[in-house]
């Protein structure tokens, strides 16, 4: 179950972490150290109580509201809103289980998925039950075929106890980082690329055939299906009251044990680090969110929470629970160069912002960190910068703009040294954050 970089390891029922059951999302793989077929599943969980009528349709979306969930793919969007607003739309509803985590540097969905399914495809069948779906669709990336097969296989044996009031259709999508956004999922499953839509309109109001469609990260939804068994004042049992429950991080970098881990929300991030046995060494700074994030200086982030709420005083956002320990030994620049040149590669190349600005910024941090850049070079660098956010048809200009004005700031000093003498010795050592070197999909990569 591991992949060289990530170990996976879950949550040991303290804390409040374990309900009735001794249930949250990892704590079945804690207790027996494998997945969960259905039939542990459930004699874990139990049957999950699907909504029989309107009524008691509703009175699961109501739980969802009081409990305080919030989407883990990245946004932190309420998700009782989301039910409520698709529940209410025009027309048959569709729900989509986003499991395509593009991001490199996560691990949280796929873990997820490997050893808990089951919570997973209780999540989806529920959410169409609760937002009158008749239909769901569950998105995993191309390049996990092994996981699309037994996911397959998941929902045959469920099927065959005619356990879902809806049928779950797994499908396999081009594993680029723009495709998970959840326009390229409604764009593919309408028959086109998996590349992002412009928009208005917003899939809740008019996404796969045209129909209100309900997109949740695959976290989520296995929230949810805890939430509709053991109820809202269970899951507010741990975290704090503005930020509920717990939440699937991905720690990697300079930590003893990097891997995938289930914390409660609101703990600092420093707390969050010592879970995976604390730094090896001493770092240079944090990268929160992954490649759509925040660099943030050691000493400032330590003591803020993980929380939304917190996390926005320093420009910074939970995201995809992604937190890399960047050591001292590293070159900050020359892991933003990389990240950079990764996401000029991989978009969608729909506008002048990803077509234009986006190769010229990543070039002129490439120079910044190996080159001879010339004293221009950093005002030009922060215009680009500048230029980047809202200017995109989608949001993968916005996430390229924060990652690089952040990493600006936060390695001011090495900024400095570069300008003045050249890359320092540590811009030529091995990276630190996933391999980006993947080549540009071509257009027939998006189908």
């Amino acid at each position: 179950m591991t992949d060289g970089r990530t170990t996976l390891l879950s949550g040991n029922g303290r804390d409040g972490m374990a309900g009735p059951h001794g249930s949250r999302l990892l704590h079945g793989w804690y207790a027996t150290g494998g997945a969960a077929d259905l039939d542990e599943h459930l004699d874990r969980y139990g049957p999950p109580p699907f909504p029989r009528s309107a009524d008691t349709a509703d009175r699961l979306v109501r739980a969802v509201e009081d409990a305080g969930l919030t989407g883990r793919g990245g946004a932190a969007f309420p998700t009782g809103r989301k039910l409520r607003t698709v529940a209410g739309g025009r027309g048959t509803a569709v729900v989509v289980a986003n499991g395509m985590e593009s991001e490199p540097a996560s691990r949280k969905d796929e873990t997820l998925l490997d050893l808990a399914p089951h919570l997973v495809l209780d999540g989806a069948a529920l959410a169409a039950a609760a937002v009158g779906a008749d239909v769901a669709h569950l998105c995993v990336p191309r390049s996990r075929h092994r996981q699309a097969h037994a996911l397959r296989d998941a929902v045959e044996e469920r099927h065959g106890t005619g356990l879902d009031p809806v049928p779950v259709l797994v499908h396999e999508l081009p594993h680029h980082y723009v495709s998970s956004e959840e326009t390229s999922l409604v764009r593919w499953l309408n028959g086109g690329d998996a590349r992002p839509l412009a928009t208005p309109p917003r899939p809740f109001e008019k996404g796969v055939a045209r129909r209100p469609t309900l997109i949740d990260n695959v976290e989520t939804l296995a929230h949810l299906a805890l939430i509709a068994r053991y109820g809202p004042d269970w899951f507010r049992s741990t975290g704090r009251p503005d930020a509920a429950g717990t939440t699937l991080v991905t720690l990697s970098g300079a930590l003893r044990t990097p891997g995938v881990y289930e914390v409660p929300m609101g703990r600092t991030l420093g707390e969050v680090m010592d879970v995976a046995g604390g730094a090896t060494e001493p770092l240079r700074a944090l990268l929160l969110g992954g490649f759509f994030g925040s660099w943030l200086p050691v000493r400032q982030a330590l003591r803020v929470p993980f929380a939304k709420q917190d996390l926005a005083s320093l420009g910074a956002g939970p995201g995809a629970g992604v937190l890399v320990a960047l050591p001292h030994s590293a070159c900050g620049l020359a892991e933003a160069a990389r990240v950079l040149g990764y996401l000029a590669a991989q978009s969608a190349r729909q506008c002048g912002p990803c077509r234009l600005g986006l190769p010229a910024v990543a070039a002129d941090f490439a120079d910044l960190a190996w080159g001879r850049p010339g004293t221009q070079l950093l005002r030009r660098l922060e215009g680009r910068v500048g230029l980047l956010a809202g200017r995109g048809a989608c949001r993968h200009p916005d996430g390229a703009s924060r990652f690089a004005a952040t990493a600006l700031h936060v390695f001011a000093e090495d900024v400095r040294h570069h300008l003045g003498l050249g890359p320092c010795a540590a811009a030529g050592r091995e990276p630190v954050l996933p391999a980006t070197q993947t080549p540009a999909p071509d257009e027939r990569d998006w189908r």
